[in-house]
């Protein structure tokens, strides 16, 4: 090799490498990435929460739902007595409810088929099939075993879908898709913003000027979260414009979600920014954040499939409430339960982001 290439090439590795937050970056985040795409990227539907709904003493029903618990995809969704079906689907306590005969199932059968009903939130249309498709497979077996192989369809049901009668894609990956735009927007303008400042010089011009930290944190950040509301306003009207995805809730619970996850995101990208030492180091720390961020928000796979660890971390997701909160307004109509929960942990991770990011940003300025 060329004595001076081989010198440009060794100068060009050692500046790369020189720093340790890069060599962070470049080879530990590879491997974080990976190992969550291993463990959160999965196909099977299951740990699906099923609410169950019959008289005292309807024995065979009461061996049907068994049969639902024991398969190992579903889990036990408890209610109170009398509870509404549809309100426990609407507040996400439930992915499905099945409702036995009113005469007992037994009782039912015995008269030309126990038909129960089975209600399935289909905002997530993948896994309404899935949840359609094992129901079928379950109730068909246990037919058999009550009443002999020849006459497995003596039990039957019948299948209601809510939110999502067409079960369309688009309207469980959309609404995701918005939330992951804003943030991803948010995060990498934000964080670019101050490194960008440094590299040019003018960083300087900003500490001299007779502004407080707080005046001058707020400057840098107010415009982005103004910035940020003007897209989740734009990704939302698209949204509807385009793939029809309805918003079925008040407009304010949408404004609210909206600003919560900007305000949080933006004062992550501003903590990344006063980490970073320039602007490429601010993009790969965005990214190496947001790549996590997006897949354990639940936007492509639902968070119930991952394993207890990936959950426990994706309850730090900021990207996960807002998407839970954009799929309840957008399509179920805004149930209060999810709003003020969601919106409670949204509103706590963004008083922590922006503690922190004030925190390190005054430390920058001193």
């Amino acid at each position: 090799m060329n004595l001076t290439l081989k010198a440009f090439v060794k100068k060009e590795l050692t500046q790369a490498l020189r720093d340790v937050r890069m060599r962070a970056l470049m080879f530990g985040a590879p491997i974080i990435q990976l190992t969550i795409f291993g463990l959160a990227l999965s196909t099977e539907i299951k740990n699906i929460k099923l609410a169950v709904f019959s008289g005292p003493g309807d024995a065979m029903f009461g061996r049907v739902a068994d049969g639902f618990y024991s398969s190992g995809w579903f889990l036990r969704a408890g209610h109170a007595p009398g509870e509404d079906p549809y309100e426990l689907i609407a507040s996400g306590r439930a992915d499905a409810a099945l409702i036995a005969p009113a005469a007992g199932l037994a009782r039912s059968a015995e008269r030309g088929g126990g038909r129960m009903q089975l209600l399935v939130d289909a905002t997530n249309a993948t896994k309404a099939r899935a949840v359609e498709a094992y129901a079928r497979n379950i109730i068909a077996a246990q037919a058999a075993r009550e009443y002999g192989a020849r006459d497995d369809a003596a039990l039957k049901f019948d299948v209601r879908v809510l939110y999502n009668p067409a079960m369309e894609s688009s309207m469980f990956l959309v609404p995701g898709v918005m939330g992951m735009l804003v943030c991803l927007i948010t995060i990498i303008l934000t964080a670019m913003s101050l490194t960008r400042e440094k590299e040019m010089g003018t960083f300087e011009t900003i500490v001299s000027a007779p502004l407080s930290n707080a005046e001058v944190l707020l400057g840098k950040t107010v415009p982005y979260i103004l910035l940020g509301l003007a897209d989740a306003a734009l990704v939302v009207a698209a949204g509807y414009l385009i793939f029809g995805v309805p918003v079925r809730g008040p407009l304010w619970q949408l404004g609210l979600a909206a600003l919560a996850l900007v305000v949080t995101t933006v004062s992550i990208g501003t903590f990344i920014s006063t980490v970073a030492r320039n602007q490429q180091q601010a993009m790969l720390g965005g990214f190496m954040f947001l790549f996590p961020a997006i897949l354990m928000s639940g936007i492509m796979y639902p968070v119930e499939n991952m394993p207890r660890a990936v959950i426990a971390a994706a309850y730090l997701d900021p990207l996960m409430y807002f998407v839970r909160l954009i799929r309840n307004i957008m399509l179920k109509g805004g149930d209060v339960h999810v709003l003020w929960a969601n919106l409670g942990a949204l509103g706590l991770m963004a008083l922590l982001a922006a503690g922190l990011a004030y925190k390190r940003f005054r430390q920058t300025l001193n």
